[in-house]
């Protein structure tokens, strides 16, 4: 067994010739010109592998990434990448068991925020970082869905605007949250005459960009208004559409690697062998050559992105809570489920999804959405349902309440919406209908599990949360097939809703 860094890369390769892509460039060349704060799985296998074909091709070795983690979790990540001199193994797999890996060496430096505060400020303040990159998830903008306001008052956000930054204050503080980073960060580049950098959000939020912006410069006007002008006027914030399936890793994962490669990998990343990136070609102080290597670089990326969130994220949210609930595990064999796959494609994608996407340039839509059943069937991925149904507060306010204000608007049918959250409802509970119990895994844990706990007494418990669901609780049209779906999922269960919702 090989442990996988950089003295090691010729002896990876020459035993894996010709079934393992290895770094062609110099390690020890690359510099450092993103920061990327959030280094996940996805990270990994999208923005990180698009920047690894582009160095292999010979270009742009001066955009590396720094990898930034700024929560306590994320010190097992340092621990994995510092020891590997950055290098991890990609392994995405094809619907028919083929598998491209490669060692990707994109990610030159990590820094754990909060040990190395210090060293974030210096790497994002150094004039050749061009770019400070995010993927925070859809929760780390810190933003209430029904309203779109900024929240001063989450505690670290709170911490962070009360605390004085300068090196020379008497009570000198290191920021917390990625706000305060970004904005001191940008502070100090003003100060020094540096160039600011392009803040490029890769989540999958709807215009990523324009949410960062409105997020960012909220936080630095209570903090700084001068300052929050300059950014407003300074900083780009391009919008982009991120797609990449891409499960946790798991300890079979690794195992595998091991055995197909020979590798001793602390942290391998397996995902599809599907991946796209559209993105709006908006960086006044550089960005490496993305196009070169498959990136779409356009003008105006809204239209991708809604087909992507209306289309796959939504869909995923459709099959995640139902596959559960009928006992499924990965989502290959949610989709493989008749039912749920009929509910899936023709109901949802092309009954109350479709509708609220606009053209889309270069898009045969039907050829996407069968696309997307293909890819969510991968077997070889094994994409666990509960990943799909975490952090679910933060993905349906996101995702599917969009759609549903969307159609109702419309006067059009929300029938299966409505089923989807009254699964999400039913799933808060806690307790299957064979009396499994599962993690619920969500920010506001406490607070979805106790309205759900109301179901008997008071149905719409769960839809009386403003700051997840806006005034839809005032909405019969959206209430009635609502409270129908969960009294059939609590009393019938998941099959026999199903049935009802495809007629048979």
């Amino acid at each position: 067994m090989t442990a996988l860094r950089a003295a090691s890369l010729p002896q990876i390769a020459a035993q894996n010739a010709g079934r393992l892509t290895v770094p062609d460039y110099p390690l020890e060349e690359r510099r450092v010109g993103i920061v990327h704060i959030g280094v996940g799985g996805f990270h990994r296998a999208h923005q990180a592998y698009y920047l690894d074909r582009l160095f292999n091709a010979g270009r742009s070795p001066d955009w590396a990434i720094c990898g930034v983690g700024l929560l306590d979790g994320d010190a097992a990540m340092r621990e994995a990448l510092t020891a590997q001199d950055g290098l991890y193994t990609l392994v995405p797999k094809a619907p028919d068991g083929g598998r491209d890996a490669r060692v990707v060496g994109s990610i030159a430096e990590y820094l754990f925020a909060p040990e190395e505060p210090a060293a974030v400020l210096e790497r994002m303040t150094d004039p050749e970082v061009r770019i400070v990159s995010l993927t925070v998830t859809e929760g780390g903008y810190n933003y209430e869905p029904s309203t779109g306001e900024f929240r001063l008052e989450t505690p670290a956000v709170a911490r962070d605007l009360a605390a004085d930054f300068r090196a020379d204050a008497p009570q000198a503080a290191f920021p917390e949250t990625m706000f305060g980073f970004v904005v001191e960060a940008l502070r100090r580049r003003r100060a020094a005459g540096v160039e600011p950098f392009t803040l490029l959000s890769c989540d999958n939020v709807r215009g990523n960009g324009d949410l960062a912006r409105r997020m960012i410069i909220a936080y630095a006007a209570a903090k700084d208004a001068e300052l929050a002008a300059w950014i407003g006027e300074q900083v780009a914030f391009p919008n982009c559409m991120v797609d990449r399936i891409t499960p946790v890793t798991a300890e079979q994962d690794v195992a595998m690697v091991a055995a197909d490669h020979g590798i001793e990998d602390r942290w391998p990343v397996v995902s599809e062998d599907f991946v796209q990136w559209v993105l709006e070609d908006d960086f006044p102080a550089g960005r490496p050559a993305w196009e070169e290597v498959g990136v779409q670089m356009v003008d105006d990326v809204e239209p991708y992105e809604l087909m992507k969130l209306r289309l796959l994220n939504c869909s995923h949210q459709v099959i995640a809570y139902f596959g559960l609930l009928l006992g499924h595990t990965y989502a290959h064999e949610a989709s493989a489920d008749d039912d749920l796959a009929a509910v899936t494609r023709r109901l949802y994608m092309d009954g109350e999804g479709a509708p609220t996407v606009p053209e889309v340039p270069g898009i045969d839509l039907e050829g996407y959405k069968d696309e997307l059943m293909a890819r969510f069937s991968n077997v070889h991925v094994a994409d666990t349902l509960v990943r799909l149904a975490a952090e679910s507060s933060d993905r349906i306010p996101t995702w599917m309440v969009p759609v549903i204000r969307e159609n109702l608007d419309a006067g059009r049918d929300v029938s299966v919406c409505a089923a989807v959250v009254a699964s999400w409802a039913r799933y808060a509970e806690g307790v299957g209908e064979n009396g499994e119990v599962w993690p619920v895994v969500d920010r506001l844990r406490e607070r979805v599990m106790a309205a759900a706990a109301r179901h008997v007494e008071d149905p719409l418990a769960f839809l009386r949360d403003a700051e997840l669901f806006g005034d839809l609780v005032e909405r019969p049209e959206f209430t009635a097939p609502y409270e129908r779906a969960l009294h059939v999922l609590r009393t019938d269960g998941a099959r026999a809703l199903l049935h009802e919702l495809l007629g048979r």
